[in-house]
């Protein structure tokens, strides 16, 4: 299969999962991607595991989603000799692909006019935390802070009467989501180069990714204000909706279906034959949309006992050929043996450094109807000598380099 980035080189001075995952995407799509580690400590991503998130004995998981398919080259970037490679490989890349702060980034003499001046056509883009202007411009950002907490994700699905802590987010989310637009912006300005001759400051914060997230509660958010009504979309109460099928039903087994039927008028009455339940279509409490809204909570409790009435399995088998939307709610582990996924190669397996195998997520753009064949993520600096006699570095100078602890 031909990839739509091969002959394209990526050179990632970055850590964590935010960044580093747009590297992997761009690796997927065929770019060369060359990853500069610390030759003593590498990325502190690879460190998380030990911090009980695995148990002995597993596959490094936090490493080798966003890291998979890159070439890791050990230079310590404050050495003269360290960041002289570092220019040297930014004269022969597309991209620099960055999360360091803006602190460091002056400091290890790596920012935009730095790398510009060892290659005036390089692509320069970097992901941060809260965006390159404003006070908060130089702080560090996790994507627990910067995306769940201060971009409005965590307030806006954190259910109505919830008299606790805001819904607490997963590992990775915002950064997955993060490096996806990276990568997509990357692309972009990849072409415009091509089309124009013309190189592109990129920045993605995570911030700026959690507005656009849920950008229809901020927009609604400020629809509302200027109606006098404060506090934005309302927070969700299954009990009470506008439309009682766009909503969640617990089934025997304490398991959950979603229901999206937006038609309500078009699909109750295809829902109430598949629930066996052809007595509701023309029940007047629920004849028609504005039926069931007015009587949404009687229309959901309704709905709730008969999806109490059988087990997850069951409603899957008797809902099969409904024409209205709905999914069951599943467990990450279910969606290995998803159909779906298995069919369309969404979770490929992927050969380790050392020998096994592990399933990865394949990133969600495939091209030419052909699914992802993935390779590991490398070991700290597993690549270091064959990138450097690639640039035409003489081993007399990697000698030399080794000697300076410049590089691994």
């Amino acid at each position: 299969m031909s990839k739509p980035l091969e002959g394209i080189r990526i050179l990632e001075v970055a850590q964590w999962w935010f960044v580093p995952s747009a590297g992997a995407l761009l690796s997927d799509w065929g770019a060369e991607v060359i990853k500069i580690e610390h030759p003593e400590v590498g990325d502190p991503q690879r460190g998380l595991v030990t911090s009980g998130l695995l148990p002995a004995g597993g596959f490094n998981f936090m490493w080798e989603q966003p890291n998979r398919g890159k070439k890791s080259v050990a230079v310590d970037i404050k050495t003269e000799g360290g960041r002289e490679l570092v220019y040297e490989l930014a004269s022969k890349s597309d991209v620099f692909l960055t999360s360091f702060l803006p602190d460091a980034r002056e400091k290890l003499k790596i920012d935009v006019d730095d790398i510009r001046r060892a290659n005036p056509k390089i692509i320069y883009a970097r992901g941060t935390g809260q965006g390159v202007r404003g006070p908060d411009a130089r702080r560090g950002g996790y994507d627990g802070a910067s995306y769940w907490a201060r971009g409005g994700i965590a307030s806006a699905i954190t259910g109505a009467g919830h008299d606790g802590p805001p819904v607490g987010q997963r590992p990775a989310f915002g950064d997955s989501i993060g490096g996806m637009t990276i990568a997509g912006g990357i692309a972009s300005a990849l072409f415009k180069r091509e089309r124009t001759g013309e190189p592109s400051v990129i920045d993605i914060s995570l911030l700026a990714v959690a507005m656009w997230n849920i950008s229809a509660d901020l927009t609604m958010a400020k629809a509302l204000e200027s109606l006098g009504l404060k506090g934005g979309m309302p927070k969700m109460d299954r009990t009470r909706v506008p439309n009682p099928i766009v909503n969640a039903y617990p089934t025997k087994d304490e398991r959950w279906i979603m229901l999206i039927m937006l038609q309500s008028d078009r699909n109750w009455p295809d829902l109430c034959h598949h629930l066996e339940r052809e007595d509701l279509i023309d029940d007047p409490r629920f004849e028609n949309a504005e039926k069931r809204a007015a009587n949404g909570a009687e229309c959901v409790a309704v709905l709730d006992e008969i999806f109490r009435s059988r087990t997850l399995e069951e409603w899957k088998t008797q809902l099969a050929t409904t024409d209205g939307v709905w999914a069951p709610v599943q467990h990450p582990l279910e969606l290995y043996e998803d159909p779906q996924v298995v069919a369309n190669g969404y979770l490929p397996e992927a050969t380790l450094n050392d020998g096994t195998t592990a399933r990865l997520v394949a990133n969600p753009v495939q091209f030419d109807e052909q699914p992802y064949a993935l390779s590991g993520a490398p070991e700290c600096g597993q690549n270091t000598e064959e990138v450097l006699l690639d640039m035409g570095v003489d081993w007399d100078r990697i000698s030399a380099l080794k000697e300076e602890k410049a590089i691994a």
